[in-house]
C-alpha cells in the first residue's frame, strides 16, 4: 500500500510517504510558513520514491487538534490532492499520532500545548504489534489541572504539552521521559495509521475530512490577558 501523509498542525510541518515497508519523510520545524513549504515537501517525497499521486492508495491527514491555521492547511492540502487524483483520505488526530510513537503495548496520555494556558490531551491504549491506537478517553482541551488519567494504571506521557506545563509531571501514575516531553506529531505515524484505516475500508471522501479544533477561540481578549494567572 502507498499512502501519502501530511501534517501542519503544530510547530513542525511534516510529510511522509509509506510505500510497502519503506517510509520516506520530511520535517521542517520553526519555518516561517507551513503553507509555503508543505507542497514542496510533498513533491520531494514523491520524487524520491518515484511515485505519482495517481499511484497512491490514499492520503492520510492530520485533522488536529493544533494551531487553527495549521490544521486548516493539513486538511485543505489533503483534500486538494485527493480530489485531483480521485483518492480516498484517512483522518488521523495529532494525539493519535503522538501515541503511536510509543513502541510498546502501553496506556498512553498524549498532550500538546494549546496556548492560552491550556493543553490538548487524550488517553490511548497502544497495540504496537498491530500498529493500532485506541482512545480510552475522549480528546479534550483545558487547563493543566483538568487533565485526569482515566484509570489508576501506569500511563506513559508523550508530547510537548508536558514541557510547556511541567506541573503535569506530578500526575499520579504518569511515566514521563525528557525525550517524550519534547515530542511532536509526525507524518510517519499518520501514514501508518492512515494505511491501516484505508486497508480496513475506513477511508473517507475528501469532502468529509473535517478538522478537529476542540475549541472555537484562538486568542485571549485584552481583559483576559490582564487577568492574573492562577499559581
Amino acid at each position: 500500500m502507498r499512502v501519502l501523509a501530511v501534517d501542519a498542525a503544530t510547530e513542525a510541518c511534516t510529510v511522509a510517504l509509506l510505500s510497502g515497508d519503506e517510509l520516506i519523510g520530511r520535517v521542517a520545524e520553526g519555518a516561517p510558513s507551513h503553507a509555503r513549504q508543505i507542497l514542496a515537501m510533498v513533491d520531494a517525497v514523491l520524487a524520491e520514491a518515484q511515485v505519482s499521486l495517481g499511484m497512491l492508495d490514499g492520503i492520510a491527514a492530520s485533522i488536529g487538534p493544533g494551531a487553527f491555521t495549521g490544521v486548516r492547511i493539513s486538511v485543505a492540502v489533503a483534500q486538494g490532492l485527493a480530489f485531483g487524483a480521485d483518492l480516498r483520505v484517512a483522518a488521523v488526530t495529532t494525539l493519535e499520532a503522538l501515541a503511536a510513537q510509543v513502541p510498546q503495548n502501553l496506556s498512553v496520555i498524549a498532550c500538546l500545548d494549546a496556548r492560552m494556558g491550556e493543553v490538548y490531551w487524550g488517553c490511548f491504549t497502544v497495540d504496537a504489534g498491530r500498529g493500532w491506537v485506541a482512545a480510552s478517553s475522549p480528546a479534550a482541551v483545558g487547563p493543566p489541572e483538568s487533565v485526569v488519567l482515566p484509570s489508576p494504571s501506569l500511563h506513559r506521557g508523550i508530547g510537548r504539552g508536558f514541557a510547556a506545563h511541567p506541573q503535569l509531571a506530578a500526575l499520579p501514575g504518569l511515566e514521563l521521559s525528557l525525550e517524550d516531553s519534547l515530542a511532536l506529531p509526525n507524518a510517519r505515524e499518520i501514514a501508518r495509521l492512515g494505511a491501516l484505516r484505508l486497508s480496513h475500508g475506513e477511508g473517507l471522501d475528501p469532502v468529509d475530512l473535517i478538522p478537529l479544533y476542540l475549541r472555537d477561540k484562538v486568542a485571549l481578549t485584552e481583559a483576559e490577558r490582564r487577568q492574573p494567572r492562577a499559581p
